[in-house]
């Protein structure tokens, strides 16, 4: 799925995002504002992984997104 759809869609892809992500609070939330640098540096800080890996991550998550998370 494109991130523009996501970050279009933020407040529905918020929900997937802290299934994935747990640890990521409302806060963080506020502060990604569907930008997929900032979910980054919050992953990396809240899980203590590196920039590549918590872009593999995104990544894989992104991949995974599905239309039906945004209606």
């Amino acid at each position: 799925m494109n991130w523009d759809i996501i970050e279009g869609n933020w407040k529905q892809a918020k929900g997937k995002i802290k299934e994935q992500w747990g640890k990521l609070t409302d806060d963080d939330f506020d502060t990604i504002g569907g930008r997929r640098d900032q979910l980054n540096g919050k992953i990396q800080e809240r899980y203590g992984l590196s920039k590549d890996e918590a872009e593999e991550q995104i990544e894989k998550w992104q991949k995974n997104a599905r239309d039906d998370w945004f209606h």
